[in-house]
């Protein structure tokens, strides 16, 4: 299984074909895993990843499972499992 390289930064058009492109909007989008793609954090296979460059962001619900975090130079991306 191969885990998302956050290290140098993160460019989703390395993982064009393992992520699917939800939603999209100036600073951040929303990606789902088609190929189990493991967690930057934890390694395990994630469900949805939602990577923003904006400084603040409101979330208005939470997922019913585990929630991680990783963050590049320029964008934090947060993992739902």
């Amino acid at each position: 299984m191969a885990t998302l390289d956050v290290e140098d930064d993160f460019d989703v058009h390395e993982y064009r074909s393992s992520l699917k492109l939800l939603r999209q909007d100036d600073d951040s989008m929303t990606l789902a895993n088609r190929d189990d793609l493991g967690c930057p954090a934890c390694g395990r296979p994630f469900d949805r990843l939602f990577v923003t460059d904006d400084s603040t962001v409101t979330f208005s619900s939470a997922p019913n499972g585990p929630i991680c975090l990783a963050r590049t130079e320029d964008s934090v991306l947060v993992l739902t499992h």
